[in-house]
Parts: C-alpha cells; sequence; structure tokens
C-alpha cells in the first residue's frame, strides 16, 4: 500500500460521518469494520530484547510477511551491528525522544523512510520509542 493510500485510508477512518436529527442535533451514524481490520495495544504486545536496553513490541504481521511493531531503546543505547534494510524498506515514525541513525538526530514527530538495500546503525542517548513499519516483511 502507497503512502497515499495509507493516508487516504487514515484520513477516512478519522472521519466521522454525521446525519442531522429532527430536532437539529447531529448524530454519528455506525459503520461496519471490514472483514480483517485488527487492532492490538501496545502495553498488551508481548516484549523481547533484542540487544541490552533494546525492546521489540510486535503489533502486526500481514499474510504477505508485511509487519507493525513498535521499538523501544533506553537511554544511552546502540543497535549491535549494522541494520541493513532486506528484503524491503523500512518506515520509521519516532513517538518519542530523539532517534539517532548514525548520521543524524531525528526528534518526536519525525518519519524515515528507508529504502530496500539501505541501513543504518539505530542508536539514542535520550531513549526513544519507534513505530517501524515493513511494507515488505
Amino acid at each position: 500500500m502507497t503512502n497515499q493510500q495509507m493516508q487516504q485510508r487514515t484520513q477516512h477512518a478519522t472521519q466521522r460521518p454525521m446525519t442531522e436529527g429532527a430536532a437539529g442535533r447531529t448524530a454519528e451514524r455506525t459503520r461496519e469494520q471490514a472483514p480483517g481490520y485488527v487492532w492490538s495495544a501496545v502495553q498488551d504486545a508481548p516484549v523481547r530484547e533484542i540487544f541490552p536496553g533494546i525492546r521489540v513490541r510486535p503489533l502486526w504481521t500481514g499474510d504477505d510477511g508485511a509487519k507493525a511493531q513498535v521499538l523501544e531503546m533506553d537511554p544511552h543505547t546502540c543497535w549491535e551491528g549494522v541494520d541493513v534494510h532486506e528484503p524491503g524498506p523500512e518506515e520509521v515514525y519516532v513517538v518519542s525522544g530523539v532517534f539517532h541513525d548514525g548520521e543524524r538526530e531525528y526528534p518526536a514527530g519525525s518519519f524515515l523512510h528507508a529504502p530496500a538495500g539501505s541501513w543504518h546503525i539505530p542508536q539514542t542517548t535520550t531513549g526513544c520509542t519507534l513505530f517501524v513499519f515493513y511494507p515488505e516483511g
């Protein structure tokens, strides 16, 4: 799914269809969710430490291998080795803290798209929480 398609779906999902009531009040219409609609809560996701002070919480895995997860990095932690993006790209949203990719810092609210074959060395001095999406697994 392209970024534009994701934005359209997000925009559609956050819009609340409204109807005008007989007394002039607005009422929210209910809608049925599409088959396959899933949700998860970060605090309920299983946690696995992948390196000292770096934890991953898987949120969703698609039938085609795509996956979404939250990565938590404690202050002064660094990925062991180089993180190579294979077989496909990696997309990262910095939820909190400051993420450093080995070249520069990205504060909360930053979005990164790393194409397939690119690499970085994830690290942080302040600690950070990242939402990570792998559209191709």
